[in-house]
């Protein structure tokens, strides 16, 4: 069996130890996987500053690689890491064989993260920054709330995201996605989870945030989850990321 590497990399609050299950899975498949723990972020949580930003986290990544010297990546990004992966591969297509986002995708150049749900979301979370964030950080959701009509993800999986979330710094949400366009000639793959292929086919052609995720060389998996599918399904999310390599 061919082997490949993965790197993987975690959105808002999280670190590489959300993707455990997926990784030790892959590693038993006999590929290489890198988990990010990215700037103010997991077991770098000490890093965080409230000049820590987009840029910061896409250094994060190429760094990573190039210490690393890895080649033929797939890169994978969950949520806001999406934008994280899709900078990296801007910046050093010839390392990156293959994107894939996580019930996630690019954002249009000059777009910031905070402003994918609009006006009034980023407001509220600016509230949060301001009120419980020290004015630089957004503070981690109320996970149980968010997991209560996920069957898949118990008490002990509610307490492990309690426990391994950190405060996002906030800049790295209001930072706009600076890219040239080299990311584009990579072939890439969109995990579905919170919504499905149709729905992302009816809302792209009325929503310009969805634009990338339509046009361009794309696959696309269905895996019916909430948001975090590494923490409700992983062996799941495991098996598509290997479809992905063969």
């Amino acid at each position: 069996m061919t082997t490949t590497t993965y790197v993987l990399i975690p959105g808002f609050w999280l670190g590489a130890e959300v993707w455990r299950p997926v990784a030790d899975a892959l590693r038993r498949r006999g590929h290489l996987v890198h988990a990010v723990d990215l700037a103010g972020m997991g077991e770098r949580a000490h890093l965080a500053a409230p000049d820590t930003d987009l840029t910061t986290h896409v250094d994060d990544v190429v760094d990573l690689i190039e210490q690393q010297d890895l080649h033929e990546v797939v890169l994978v990004g969950h949520s806001y890491g999406a934008l994280v992966a899709t900078g990296v591969a801007d910046r050093m297509p010839d390392r990156v064989a293959h994107l894939v986002y996580i019930d996630s995708g690019p954002l249009p150049n000059g777009i910031a993260q905070a402003d994918f749900e609009g006006p009034e979301a980023r407001g509220a979370n600016q509230d949060a920054v301001v009120t419980h964030g020290q004015g630089w950080q957004l503070p981690p959701p109320d996970w149980a709330a968010l997991a209560a009509e996920v069957p898949e993800v118990d008490d002990a999986a509610v307490a492990a995201l309690v426990e391994g979330s950190r405060p996002q710094p906030w800049l790295t949400a209001t930072q706009p996605v600076a890219l040239t366009g080299a990311w584009e000639r990579l072939p890439r793959t969109g995990v579905l989870c919170s919504f499905s292929l149709e729905q992302l086919q009816q809302m792209a052609p009325h929503a310009p945030v969805f634009a990338h995720m339509i046009d361009g060389d794309w696959t696309y998996l269905e895996l019916p989850t909430w948001h975090w599918p590494m923490v409700s399904r992983p062996a799941e999310l495991a098996e598509a990321l290997g479809s992905v390599a063969r």
